[in-house]
């Protein structure tokens, strides 16, 4: 037995090498599309959504007339390996639930709006549902937008940062439910960037739809224990509490790698770019492009104005999907190739200090505005300015990273 037992090891282990290495090739093909490659990284028990435990779920929604938040991530799948799958709208109609409506984020329905692009309300082709966008004229549904609903399913891949405004959509939407005592039902996703917590905490005074709460830039929850957490810890406006049920994932624990089967938005198009976005979404608060207008959009990052004798990697952005107008559109930008990258442990702000003291004209680097609202504070533009080191700059968010993992581990589900 023990014989066979090292020989069974050994099998799974060159399975999963195997495995990973045709994932690493995947990833870094350059033909990305919109599908991301395969998907749990692990030999034991597959991740099981929330979306798939039906069971759980369907028995809230029976003779309910439902209201669903959802975008091109928010799938039932089919196998194991997350490779093929129904979105939830059709899954529901085919169970006969009584859908009344869906509520859209940013980026849209489909998933294929440019980042900041206003998305409109309108009517899904498919099933001839409502579209009510959650990112045009209003970001909160309203009263008369759930006017007849019974309760509110929310479905949506979430990435762990704070200025990646999934959450913030959430949030709006259990504050809205809450006023009108309507039930909220969130289906539970794996969160790529939940195996750690970092980064700057958003400050009162810079709270805004870039991040509604006092939270480190990388929070280390899945969208359910977010969404447990604010509710439970009074962090939504007026300290509301919504009639909150969270659909939990199966085999999933914060450090279990999962690729994710389908782009959360336009410019994540792999993990690779999922696990830099924490540290390269800083640039969206500068002139520096962070791949926008490239196929490897977040796997790198320069501008025409940094020191082209300092980097031998230079690229032109143009426009292309998901990006009708990228920073420095049609100009050879010098900068750095980050596609090889490992899967990050934490925010590296190397490549911020990097770009900033390589920048021939630093008054060009910052858009302050953008930058507060990305970074939640005023400080780190100052820390960046005065020449602090990442060590130095990193030390300043300790005390507030240690008070916020107090609170988040009274409301994780997972280990």
């Amino acid at each position: 037995m023990a014989v066979f037992s090292v020989f069974k090891n050994t099998v799974l282990l060159l399975v999963f090498i195997a495995s990973s290495c045709g994932n690493l090739s995947k990833s870094n093909n350059k033909d990305q599309g919109t599908n991301l490659s395969a998907t749990v990284m692990e030999t034991d028990s597959p991740i099981i959504v929330g979306a798939n435990r039906t069971e759980k779920y369907l028995p809230l929604l029976k003779g309910k007339k439902v209201a669903v938040v959802a975008n091109q991530t928010s799938v039932v799948f089919k196998d194991p390996e997350h490779l093929t799958y129904t979105h939830i709208v059709d899954s529901l109609r085919s169970l006969d639930i009584d859908l009344q409506l869906v509520f859209a984020p940013e980026h849209g329905f489909r998933g294929e709006a440019d980042a900041g692009e206003k998305v409109t309300d309108g009517k899904d082709e498919k099933t001839g549902l409502p579209l009510i966008s959650l990112y045009g004229s209003n970001r909160k549904p309203s009263k008369e937008q759930l006017k007849g609903v019974d309760v509110v399913l929310f479905d949506i891949q979430d990435v762990g940062v704070r200025f990646y405004t999934y959450i913030a959509t959430m949030q709006l939407v259990m504050e809205a439910c809450a006023a009108e005592n309507i039930p909220v039902i969130v289906l539970d996703r794996p969160n790529p960037n939940g195996h750690y917590v970092d980064g700057p905490s958003m400050e009162t005074e810079h709270r805004g739809f870039l991040g509604m709460t006092n939270i480190p830039l990388v929070y280390g929850m899945t969208i359910g224990e977010y969404a447990n957490m604010i509710n439970k810890e009074g962090m939504m406006e007026n300290k509301v509490m919504a009639d909150l049920t969270v659909i939990p994932l199966e085999n999933y624990d914060h450090f279990k790698d999962y690729i994710l089967p389908i782009r959360p938005s336009p410019n994540l198009p792999n993990n690779t770019s999922i696990y830099l976005y924490p540290s390269l979404g800083f640039f969206e608060g500068t002139n520096i492009n962070a791949g926008r207008g490239t196929e490897f959009q977040f796997q790198r990052y320069g501008a025409p104005f940094l020191d082209s004798t300092q980097y031998s990697f230079k690229y032109t952005p143009n426009p292309n999907f998901g990006s009708k107008s990228p920073k420095h559109k049609g100009k050879v930008c010098y900068g750095k190739d980050l596609s090889q990258m490992p899967k990050m442990k934490s925010v590296d702000l190397n490549f911020l200090l990097d770009a900033y003291q390589n920048s021939t004209d630093k008054e060009l680097f910052f858009l302050t505005s953008g930058f507060t609202r990305h970074a939640g504070t005023e400080k780190l533009q100052k820390q960046i300015e005065a020449g602090l080191l990442q060590d130095e700059i990193k030390a300043t968010w300790q005390e507030d990273i240690n008070h916020f993992k107090k609170i988040r581990e009274k409301h994780l589900l997972y280990n």
